[in-house]
């Protein structure tokens, strides 16, 4: 345990930080698991594409997974065939 204050602070932050992370990466694989679930049903995804899309836009834009990384997913995402 840290017993430099200004450490003490930093630890506290960086743990609510993990938190939030690993919520907004949860529904990232949540949208993905969506849209690939109705591309296998044959259902309309549109509008799930749609939207995995802007939260994976949201994420990469606050710096919680890379924007290299959320091109790739958007990209593999519209690859889907019917996807879009």
């Amino acid at each position: 345990m840290a017993n430099i204050k200004s450490q003490i602070k930093r630890n506290r932050q960086n743990e609510k930080r993990r938190v939030r992370n690993k919520a907004v990466r949860s529904e990232l694989k949540t949208r993905e698991k969506a849209v690939l679930a109705a591309v296998d049903a044959g259902e309309p995804s549109e509008e799930l594409v749609r939207l995995a899309q802007k939260r994976l836009d949201s994420a990469a834009s606050k710096g919680v997974i890379h924007k290299n990384e959320a091109a790739r997913r958007k990209s593999r995402l519209n690859s889907k065939p019917s996807a879009v």
